[in-house]
């Protein structure tokens, strides 16, 4: 194994994965950001992915993940398919991409075991999971567990924002030395839309929710 701290952070250029883009880059002395293109709605992040990563001189990768967008279609997959405004009583929500998290942590692990790299960082959360049941730390745990037996491997999936809320990930951005960063260059928005987004989906609304009650204490 290396000496040197490396890690590769699982990078959409949203502003979740954004914000432990800058934690990895405080905590490590070299970062990889690895992101993938599923021809998502939303496809414009990647080119935000790439300017944040420009931006601090990040390796960044973009993985072909066209196959997921051919088996899991969603609001995130089929423009012909409007974005749920708000989370449904029951099920998951139609932007949930089934499958999705699995494989883009299947294939980050992949890409780190090549270069010798165990710590894999990605921006989940339990606390604001918008009904995702990828995004929960029992599933984190489980694929972890799974990557090691596969690939006989000491991988660590590292969550920093898996205990915290959008308040608290505003706070961390902004200790972290990124608040106009995550503002203005980070794409969370499902419709396409940078910055504060469009307003009216999940996404924009948590965003913003968040945005709010952060503002109010500083």
């Amino acid at each position: 194994m290396k000496n040197k701290k490396e890690a590769v952070v699982v990078f959409s250029g949203g502003q979740d994965s954004t914000t432990c883009l800058l934690w990895a880059i405080k905590k490590y002395d070299s970062v990889y950001a690895v992101s993938f293109d599923y021809n998502q709605r939303h496809r414009m992040e990647l080119k935000c992915a790439k300017e944040i990563c420009d931006k601090y001189n990040i390796s960044h990768t973009i993985l072909d993940m066209s196959l997921l967008n051919q088996l899991a279609p969603n609001s995130l997959t089929r423009s012909e398919i409007k974005v749920d405004s708000d989370a449904p009583e029951n099920g998951t929500p139609n932007s949930f991409v089934d499958g999705r998290n699995m494989l883009f942590l299947t294939f980050a692990a992949v890409f780190a075991k090549q270069k010798g790299i165990t710590d894999i960082i990605t921006g989940v959360s339990q606390s604001d999971f918008s009904g995702y049941p990828d995004c929960r730390d029992i599933f984190i745990k489980s694929l972890n567990t799974t990557l090691n037996l596969a690939m006989d491997y000491e991988f660590d999936i590292i969550t920093p924002l898996m205990w915290i809320d959008k308040k608290e990930t505003w706070e961390l951005a902004d200790k972290l030395g990124g608040f106009e960063t995550v503002k203005n260059m980070t794409l969370t928005c499902y419709n396409g839309i940078m910055g504060d987004g469009c307003g009216a989906c999940p996404a924009c609304k948590l965003r913003k929710k968040g945005l709010d009650a952060y503002l109010k204490t500083k």
